[in-house]
């Protein structure tokens, strides 16, 4: 009779155990899934710079979050919009992502009930303040606005000026400008625990302290060329 308990309490752990790797096979891939999502989404806006974000808006950005590839359906009222991921600017350098998420009570940005990304580019120093807090309403606490789109929407620069993040959408592969005023950007602290092992302060990845992971390197280096193309614009 011991042994079968000693047997028995084997195969639990056994299975416990493999579970656990599971699940945390599962998770990895979800989140690098979400990853590649996002920077195809970056890679989209460098391939339409006519009907995109313009690259005197990129030129500017201090921080860009994405949102990649959501649909009407799988929301609900009051609940999740979307899981996405933000980097910030250092100097040179644009940092390792954290992942967040946005929620709120509009179906704004769902056109037609299609797959529907979001883009929100930070437009000065304090839009890296903003993405350090735990929560932040957009048009509350945050100053947002409608993105322009095109590369000759000049006419939307007192926008630029006035707002910490302009805010676009994408949807059968146009890009328009969006209003999330009344949304909310969470820090997704589980995903972001998930991914890089450990429980670690949004400050030291947007700071450029932690390392960008390898699966995370064609993200961060298609904002930065988005960066470097707009810069190349002025």
């Amino acid at each position: 009779m011991h042994k079968f308990w000693k047997h028995l309490l084997a195969q639990l752990c056994l299975a416990v155990t493999v579970t656990g790797v599971a699940f945390a096979a599962d998770t990895d891939k979800k989140l690098t899934d979400r990853i590649d999502a996002a920077t195809a989404v970056v890679r989209e806006l460098m391939a339409t710079p006519d009907k995109g974000v313009p690259l005197w808006v990129a030129a500017k950005a201090t921080c860009i979050l994405v949102v990649p590839g959501y649909k009407k359906g799988a929301f609900v009222v009051g609940g999740q919009y979307g899981q996405g991921l933000a980097t910030c600017r250092n100097r040179h350098r644009w940092s390792a992502p954290v992942f967040v998420q946005i929620t709120g009570a509009s179906f704004g940005f769902q056109i037609g009930g299609q797959s529907t990304d979001l883009v929100l580019v930070g437009t000065n120093h304090k839009s890296m303040d903003d993405m350090l807090k735990e929560k932040v309403k957009l048009g509350g606490d945050v100053a947002a606005s409608a993105g322009p789109v095109g590369r000759n929407s000049q006419a939307s620069i007192s926008a630029l000026a006035n707002a910490e993040f302009l805010t676009y959408s994408r949807s059968k592969g146009l890009f328009a400008g969006l209003d999330l005023t009344g949304d909310y950007i969470n820090q997704n602290k589980d995903d972001t625990a998930a991914y890089y092992g450990r429980d670690i302060h949004y400050s030291d990845i947007l700071s450029g302290r932690t390392r960008v992971h390898p699966s995370a390197r064609a993200f961060v280096a298609a904002v930065s060329q988005l960066f470097r193309e707009g810069r190349a614009t002025k």
